[in-house]
C-alpha cells in the first residue's frame, strides 16, 4: 500500500460572522502552517482553495477562503475536510514518522520471522501501539518503544522488532 496523496489537516463546522469565515477543528500537529496564502484542498472533490484569514477560536481556529466571501458560501463547505498533499507535509527530526508513513510497513522480528503488516495506530498516552495483522487474521499489539522496535525502514516498507516476554502467545 503507497502513501495517500493527502492528509487531513482540519474539517471546517460553522459558518462565524458574515464576511465567509468559517470554524475549523484543527486534525494537525503543525496549524501553524495553515497561513494565508497557503492552498488546501477541500472535501471529498478535493477543491482547490487558497486561505486569506485563519486565527485562533479557542482550540479551533477560524478560517477564511479566496472566493468564500459570505455567510452562505461558507456553510457551504460545512463539514468538509481540509487536506493537504502529503508531499507538502513538513520533514520530521530522525527517528520520528507520521503515521501514514507507518501503515502497510511489513513487520518482522530480529530472528527473521514475518509477523505481518502494520494496520492501524493506536494512541494510547503513554506511547502508541502498533497493530499488526497476522496472516491468521489476528491482530498483534506491539508498544511503539525501543525496547521493541529495533529498525523502520520506509524504502523498503519494513519494521524490525523485538518481541519481549508476553507480547505474543505463539513462539
Amino acid at each position: 500500500m503507497g502513501e495517500p496523496l493527502f492528509l487531513a489537516v482540519g474539517r471546517l463546522g460553522r459558518p462565524h460572522g458574515v464576511r465567509g469565515d468559517i470554524v475549523m477543528n484543527v486534525l494537525t500537529d503543525f496549524p501553524e502552517r495553515l497561513k494565508p496564502g497557503v492552498q488546501v484542498y477541500v472535501g471529498p472533490d478535493r477543491q482547490l482553495l487558497r486561505i486569506v484569514r485563519v486565527r485562533p477560536h479557542g482550540e479551533k481556529l477560524l478560517v477564511a477562503f479566496e472566493g468564500v466571501a459570505q455567510r452562505e458560501a461558507a456553510g457551504m463547505l460545512r463539514n468538509q475536510l481540509v487536506l493537504v498533499r502529503a508531499a507538502d507535509v513538513p520533514p520530521l527530526p530522525e527517528g520520528e514518522y507520521y503515521h501514514h508513513q507507518l501503515i502497510g510497513l511489513q513487520v518482522v522480528t530480529d530472528q527473521g520471522q514475518t509477523l505481518g503488516q502494520v494496520v492501524e495506530i493506536l494512541e494510547t498516552g503513554a506511547n502508541d501501539v502498533y497493530v499488526v495483522r497476522q496472516e491468521t487474521g489476528k491482530d498483534l499489539l506491539l508498544p511503539a518503544i525501543e525496547e521493541v522496535v529495533l529498525e523502520i525502514d520506509l524504502n523498503a516498507r519494513r519494521m524490525e522488532v523485538h518481541l519481549l516476554p508476553g507480547l505474543t502467545t505463539e513462539h
